[in-house]
């Protein structure tokens, strides 16, 4: 057996192997892709009209969250802007409960109480990450499929590659008057050439959570060969509160308010014990990740805190590590803004199309 035939049947049974895998994970993050977009045009509790008054600090908003969802562990409190309504965000990986409580921070009045691990886009991201299965079964699952679709995407692009020259241009262009099986032929083949290179990003930053091997590899290979640092919150030195002053989440908050005067969202976090830091951050666009500065601070000196790991401020941190903030956003092409997004929609409905037209050629070679 030649190289090219052993080529064209591992790629063939390892895409009959995990096809409706890849279904599943291309379709789901191209439904996903838009889901900030669609919340904000249906869910008007998001939005409050501004008013010639201050805003509500954490501490109120913090008692008007826990007023509402009494006996939840409050992780942090969240400002979106002036038009948007600020949140109080309760989460308990041990319980699995998720909430936001939608809060006008101008008048303290609750908008909505959103349970995060339900509703539509909640459905889409569970079958994106585990298929909907169990997360301990259904990650690996993800994260082996998207290891083997790589295999299959480098064999397709030996496959595709033509071997003469008088060959090239049909590989570039889809006959759109032949046959169903030819044309069905073409869209496996050119589309797939076009979006390998896509399809590789979406691979390669997927399996930066798949792996931890993988991750800590791709670290060391754009860093220079350094080691990569999990995250870990710097403690407080414990000390006697004081009592009578302004909270302290007001504080930090105060001074945040101060430092990013044009920041896009501030989120204080509520600490967690006695011996745990204040974290805050500010991110001058909401729409993306990569920007936000990480703050931490003594809960009582209030003494800035720095830290090793790559979540400190942003222009503190390396190229790699910038690289590595930027994975969620290059995934689903916010990176590049509404454009990069409407791209990845489109590339990743073209990936869904491959194991369906892939099959489909398959199937008709059988049944000639």
């Amino acid at each position: 057996m030649t190289l090219k035939k052993t080529i064209r049947q591992i790629h063939l049974w390892l895409g009959l192997i995990t096809g409706l895998l890849v279904f599943i994970i291309a379709i789901t993050g191209s439904l996903y892709a838009f889901k900030e977009e669609i919340q904000n045009l249906t869910q008007p509790y998001r939005f409050v009209k501004v008013q010639n008054k201050p805003l509500l600090p954490p501490s109120a908003l913090k008692a008007i969250g826990e007023e509402a969802l009494p006996g939840k562990h409050l992780h942090a409190v969240m400002y979106m802007g002036l038009e948007d309504a600020a949140k109080s965000i309760f989460y308990s990986e041990e319980e699995e409960y998720y909430y936001f409580v939608y809060i006008n921070p101008y008048s303290g009045e609750v908008l909505k109480v959103s349970d995060e691990f339900a509703g539509f886009f909640n459905f889409i991201l569970d079958g994106h990450f585990y298929l909907w299965l169990p997360p301990e079964i259904g990650q690996p699952v993800v994260a082996w499929t998207t290891l083997i679709f790589f295999v299959m995407v480098l064999s397709g692009l030996y496959l595709w590659w033509p071997r003469k020259k008088n060959g090239r241009k049909q590989r570039f262009t889809i006959k759109w008057n032949a046959r169903w099986r030819r044309k069905n032929y073409d869209l496996h083949h050119v589309l797939g050439f076009y979006v390998c290179w896509l399809a590789l990003i979406f691979i390669i930053t997927g399996l930066v959570w798949g792996f931890q091997w993988f991750n800590k590899g791709y670290y060391a290979l754009i860093s220079g060969g350094k080691t990569f640092v999990e995250y870990q919150e710097p403690p407080s030195v414990y000390r006697s509160p004081e009592t009578g002053s302004l909270p302290v989440i007001d504080k930090i908050w105060l001074r945040m308010l101060a430092e990013y005067p044009e920041a896009g969202s501030i989120e204080i976090h509520i600490p967690e014990d006695s011996l745990s830091a204040i974290a805050a951050n500010a991110n001058p666009d909401p729409m993306t990740y990569w920007q936000i500065d990480y703050r931490y601070f003594d809960q009582y000196s209030l003494e800035e805190l720095p830290v090793e790991h790559m979540w400190g401020r942003y222009q503190e941190t390396s190229v790699s590590d910038k690289l590595m903030r930027m994975n969620y956003d290059i995934h689903i092409g916010s990176i590049f803004g509404l454009p990069g997004k409407i791209l990845a929609f489109f590339a990743s409905l073209i990936i869904a199309s491959l194991p369906v037209t892939g099959f489909l050629i398959w199937w008709g070679r059988r049944n000639k």
